[in-house]
């Protein structure tokens, strides 16, 4: 059936959503190498203008770090995501985050994971952008981001194929 799908181009693969409203950029205009030279994952990455961060698929929590500026989910398609707010902001030490999610919670794309103060985090001297990683990437055939620009919560940022 699989073989079917695929020819008649019915399955789009597994889609990744935009965990937070902004600009999705390309994870090379990431100014951290960990990031920028895809040593954690294949992904993209985008600038938030609003302080909400969303769970981009379903799945479950794997991580939330205690400190609120990054969080990593396993998508019910085998997608391990992470979603990290922001470069160095570990050094906050969850000042200017809220942590609404858990370890081993289930998620929905689109539910609440971690609120940022995005401009007090600004404020304090860091960029903000938001690298979005698939970190098993040799699970997949192709991970492609979607095109630059605007985007809203929710909006599809990367396409996978097993």
């Amino acid at each position: 059936m699989k073989l079917f799908q695929n020819l008649l181009g019915r399955d789009n693969g597994i889609e990744i959503g935009s965990p937070a409203a902004g600009r999705l950029v390309s994870i090379k205009e990431v100014n951290d190498p960990t990031f920028s030279e895809e040593i954690l994952g294949k992904g993209a990455a985008v600038i938030p203008s609003g302080n909400r961060i969303c769970s981009p698929i379903d799945g479950k929590v794997t991580t939330m770090f205690p400190t609120g500026h990054a969080a990593a989910v396993t998508g019910d398609n085998g997608a391990a995501v992470l979603i990290h707010v922001g470069l160095d902001t570990v050094n906050l030490k969850g000042e200017y985050f809220t942590i609404h999610a858990a370890d081993g919670q289930d998620v929905k794309k689109g539910d609440l994971l971690m609120e940022a103060d995005i401009e007090k985090i600004k404020e304090a001297g860091y960029d903000v952008i938001t690298p979005v990683i698939v970190c098993n990437p040799e699970e997949f055939s192709e991970i492609q981001m979607t095109e630059s620009g605007e985007v809203a919560q929710g909006d599809v940022i990367l396409k996978l194929k097993k």
